[in-house]
């Protein structure tokens, strides 16, 4: 894996706020690099369709059953999430307990500022930068 420049800034929002957002274009690392800062997270993709359709029929009843941290993967797909974990966040003293990936999209954007104003740290992730890919030696000349 090549190491990127915002594992810092992950894992300084995850000390300072219950819930971290990493967003970002398709393809651009996301779903990657939250595995690998929190490896020891839950992790749940909204892209299949069992778990999008649990999370969609009961969401209280999702975040409920979650004993320790976790990944919600595509969390675009499942907008009503957000205002549970609002709740979820509050009763729970624990930075860094939930991590959201998705596309940066204006829908997933307002429910995030709607729903969990002052609860979440956001990141976008663009693809590899010039840095990082110098850093680990995959430029071609």
């Amino acid at each position: 894996m090549i190491l990127r420049s915002a594992v810092a800034a992950i894992s300084q929002l995850s000390q300072g706020f219950p819930v971290v957002a990493i967003m970002g274009p398709r393809q651009s690392g996301k779903t990657t690099l939250a595995q690998a800062c929190f490896p020891e997270y839950e992790y749940f993709s909204l892209e299949d369709l069992d778990v999008r359709q649990e999370v969609l029929e009961d969401p209280r009843g999702f975040l409920e059953r979650r004993q320790g941290g976790f990944i919600v993967d595509e969390a675009q797909h499942a907008p009503d999430l957000f205002s549970y974990l609002q709740g979820y966040a509050d009763r729970s003293a624990r930075m860094g307990q939930v991590v959201l990936t998705g596309s940066q999209n204006f829908l997933m954007m307002e429910r995030i500022t709607q729903s969990l104003a002052g609860r979440v740290g956001s990141l976008e992730l663009l693809p590899f930068s010039f840095q990082e890919l110098a850093a680990a030696k995959q430029l071609t000349s």
